[in-house]
């Protein structure tokens, strides 16, 4: 079996080295919007400062209700415990609103990666602003344009996104101090760290707390919920968009089977959007040909594996024949790969007759490779439609509307991760489920929302439901886990529909978890 890394939204960098960032640390944190950092002489790295945020005022209407409330960006210092030095400054941008209700929740929001700034879920869902895509998605033709977001989650919960080091404008103090934040164990202490800090700088430690996080963010979200239980920070809830949270799940490697189960479901959902199943599977809704696709594999698919070598031609020939009327590919193809069929090559094979290739993040998404007979594609379509609008709104909004003036380039996606990411693991597939687990049992108030896309195949929906019937939860606490499916990919919202859909589950999600 060929071996492959599976990134997850954005990127895993597990093996990716990636450039290293400049060690001069660009302005923005004081109100000139002048460089505050003193240029470093030969050999030397200029110190980082606290510095005051950057504070605007806005207002949108939303429903036909107003909401005026501050924007506040720039960055919250890490010190040193024993020095008292600055080692990092971790970028954020928080919305309040002005002359709230007592008792306002407040949510910290990220994205993954590891690698990734949270823009996405930033300028695509929650905040007061978004990108303007396509009603489905695609992307648009430049220039692009921005608005005001109609699905903006500021009339529920104040915000507070959050770059942890090595993603948006945040640094360590040197490169040396870099790797200590790029893994699992240093990326959740650090995150945690600042929202402590947050917490006590504007007053909102008996605020009702919220983290959420997508892809990698709901690893590290996952164990941001015990880390910060042990320290005195009880949570709400956690929301986790493009789940996950046990890595074996998405990882394609030799005797590591468990993936390719898991993921057949979601190719199941892409065959049955593109048109590629059976008439009498075409027929039904995508909720029901998933639901098949999964009692397939719980059945048949994975009890095959366990035996695979020891099938009869008869048995072998129903199992490709069911796989192939669950996948649209073809039982040749199938019986060739041994019944493992990985991701890339079901994008590359599905849509093979009409010489495209189905994306990554989203497989709704068809892209063009520079041959149609080769055995991998030339890229993930569904990332290149949404990285270059959300890359250059960014860059004008964070200047121009909330006033926050730097030449340091933002890293919206790789290129600040100085190194492979540690994972702080001996069996080679990093986990924070048990953290979670670990959290829910301290903490039996905590709500736990997952939120999937049935085209997502970075971090498959059918991956995320086994990861948290392994946990074997005690049944007092299943009840506080909630579960919400979108016709969309990982990043669900830039779908209006689906957009709308997330909203309305998050409020019915907030809803519950402040109820006594």
């Amino acid at each position: 079996m060929k071996t492959a890394i599976l990134l997850c939204s954005i990127f895993v960098l597990s093996t990716i080295t990636l450039a290293q960032p400049p060690n001069r640390q660009g302005g923005g944190g004081n109100p000139q919007g002048t460089p505050t950092a003193t240029p470093a002489t030969a050999g030397t790295v200029a110190p980082l400062r606290d510095e005051p945020p950057i504070v605007t005022k806005h207002s949108i209407t939303v429903g036909g209700r107003k909401l005026d409330y501050t924007a506040t960006t720039g960055y919250m210092p890490l010190k040193n415990a024993q020095t008292g030095d600055i080692d990092a400054r971790m970028f954020y941008m928080a919305y309040t609103l002005d002359n709230a209700p007592a008792g306002r929740p407040l949510m910290f929001a990220f994205n993954g990666g590891p690698g990734s700034a949270s823009v996405w879920l930033h300028l695509g869902a929650l905040g007061p602003r978004r990108i303007k895509m396509l009603d489905d998605g695609m992307m648009p033709p430049p220039p692009y344009e921005m608005e005001d977001n109609q699905q903006t989650w500021l009339t529920e919960t104040d915000l507070v996104f959050i770059d942890p080091i090595g993603t948006g404008f945040s640094r360590a103090a040197r490169p040396e101090l870099a790797t200590r934040y790029f893994g699992v164990q240093g990326d959740i202490e650090s995150v945690g760290d600042f929202i402590r800090m947050y917490l006590t700088r504007n007053d909102r430690w008996m605020s009702p707390l919220y983290v959420g996080g997508e892809s990698y963010g709901t690893t590290r979200t996952a164990g941001l919920s015990n880390h910060l239980f042990d320290r005195g920070i009880a949570l709400n809830g956690i929301m986790l968009i493009s789940t996950v949270l046990n890595f074996q799940t998405i990882s394609f490697a030799n005797n590591n089977d468990l993936p390719l189960m898991l993921i057949l479901p979601s190719y199941t959902a892409t065959a049955w959007y593109h048109k590629k199943l059976p008439a009498s599977m075409q027929s039904k809704t995508i909720e029901q040909v998933a639901q098949e696709a999964r009692q397939f594999v719980a059945n048949e698919y994975g009890p095959a594996m366990l035996r695979i070598d020891s099938l009869t031609d008869r048995e072998r020939d129903a199992l490709a024949t069911k796989f192939s009327s669950l996948t649209g590919l073809s039982k040749t193809f199938i019986e060739q790969n041994n019944f493992r069929v990985e991701l890339g090559e079901f994008n590359k094979e599905l849509l093979r007759s009409e010489r495209r290739s189905t994306g990554r993040l989203d497989s709704r998404f068809k892209g063009i490779d520079r041959d149609a007979g080769g055995s991998t594609t030339g890229g993930d379509p569904s990332m290149n439609a949404i990285r270059p609008p959300y890359t250059a709104a960014f860059n004008q909004y964070v200047r121009n509307e909330l006033g926050f003036k730097t030449d340091t380039e933002y890293y919206i996606l790789g290129g600040g991760i100085t190194g492979p990411w540690n994972y702080n693991v001996t069996n080679q597939y990093a986990d924070t489920s048990t953290s979670m687990k670990d959290a829910m049992a301290k903490n039996p108030y905590m709500k736990v929302w997952l939120a999937q896309g049935y085209y997502d195949m970075a971090t498959p929906f059918y991956a995320a439901e086994y990861t948290i019937s392994a946990l074997n939860l005690d049944p007092s606490l299943k009840k506080n886990i909630s579960w919400t499916y979108y016709e969309s990919g990982h990043m669900m919202y830039i779908e209006t529909r689906s957009l709308k859909k997330l909203k309305d589950d998050m409020v019915t999600f907030m809803t519950l978890s402040r109820k006594k």
